[in-house]
Parts: C-alpha cells; structure tokens; sequence
C-alpha cells in the first residue's frame, strides 16, 4: 500500500520523533511504499495567509500550486499515518496548519452546496487512517472533554475518505508520569499493529 507518514514534533531526539522512526521502519518491513514528511525537519510554513485566504474558493489552484509537493503525496497516498503529540488537547499548531493549507477545497474536500449540508470528501483514494500520538492527561479526562485532536482525525475529516474507510488510534496516555517500560511497550505495541497492516 502506497502510505504516506506526516510527523510532527519539533525535538529530533524526542519520544515522538522516536515513534515516527520506528512507525516508518514497521511499515516499510511490511511491504508499504512511504512518503515520510517530518514538517519541523522540512520547515513547513503553517502560517495561512491573508492572501491565501483571499483566494481560497475564487482561485484554488493558486493555493495549491504553493503547496504542490504536499498535495501530491497527499493524492498519491492509499493510506495516511499521523504521528505527533497532543498539545492542549489537539494538533501541534503546525500540524493544524498544515491541514489549513494542504487539504484544500479541490484537493480533499469540496464545499457544501447549501446551508446544513455537509462538505463533500475529495480523498477517495485513502482507504486507511492511523493516528499516533502521546498526551500528558489520562484517558478519562480526554474521553470527559471531548478529545478534540482524536475527534477531529478520526471522525471529521472521515467523510472525506474512501467509503469503508479502516481507521486505527494508538495513543499513549499520562506521557509526563510513563515509566521507561511504558514508553518501550508502547514502542512494540506500534511496531507489532503497523507490522500487521496490510
């Protein structure tokens, strides 16, 4: 499966950092084709401009002419992984960001064709989603709140996906008190699930 591997953590020796090596090797023993994008290492500009939002529906293919190497991983991907930690309760905000400006109207979604309607999915060819990601609260605090971060992956960008869509969460709670056996049986629990993909 053609899988494309979008990082995001600013510390290159950090625990997350260690979970996006270690889904990238996993994946590719199995046999996947990756396109890894690590946006701190790359220096993704997550910043959507006012130009940019000037121009987000009247003139789309200047918005993703700017971002042309993301989109095209994006399209070409039959699958996609997260891999980041959860910050107040989502996305890092250059993960955010990059979601703003990669996944445009054209590219991943069109716009509703009337009031209460919703957005219609451009991503018929992502057949797979897997979130990875670390929060420093427990799970019944997340699950009390809402869990913003896990609900916006899993459940609002799932309509713009393939029909059937396999979606998979593996998420590391109580990161700040995780002893070093917690953090390595968590390691193997990714490498075990990604190795079993197909």
């Amino acid at each position: 499966m053609r899988l494309l591997v979008v990082h995001c953590h600013p510390d290159p020796d950090s625990y997350n950092a260690a979970l996006y090596r270690t889904a990238c090797e996993s994946l590719r023993a199995a046999g996947h084709e990756l396109r890894c994008i690590d946006l701190y290492a790359e220096g993704f500009d997550p910043v959507f401009t006012r130009a940019e939002k000037q121009t987000y529906l009247s003139d789309t293919a200047r918005n993703i002419a700017g971002v042309q190497p993301h989109v095209q991983a994006l399209q070409w991907a039959e699958g996609w992984v997260a891999v980041y930690p959860t910050w107040f309760y989502g996305l890092p905000a250059m993960f955010k960001g990059w979601l703003d400006r990669v996944w445009l109207p054209g590219v991943a979604f069109t716009v509703a064709k009337a009031k209460q309607r919703r957005i219609g999915g451009e991503l018929a060819n992502i057949r797979l989603f897997v979130g990875i990601t670390t929060s420093g609260a427990p799970w019944w605090w997340l699950k009390l709140i809402g869990d913003p971060g896990r609900s916006l992956l899993m459940k609002g960008l799932r309509p713009l996906y393939a029909r059937g869509c396999s979606r998979r969460w593996l998420q590391l709670y109580n990161m700040n008190h995780a002893s070093a056996a917690e953090r390595e049986a968590f390691l193997a629990r990714v490498r075990r699930e990604l190795t079993a993909l197909r």
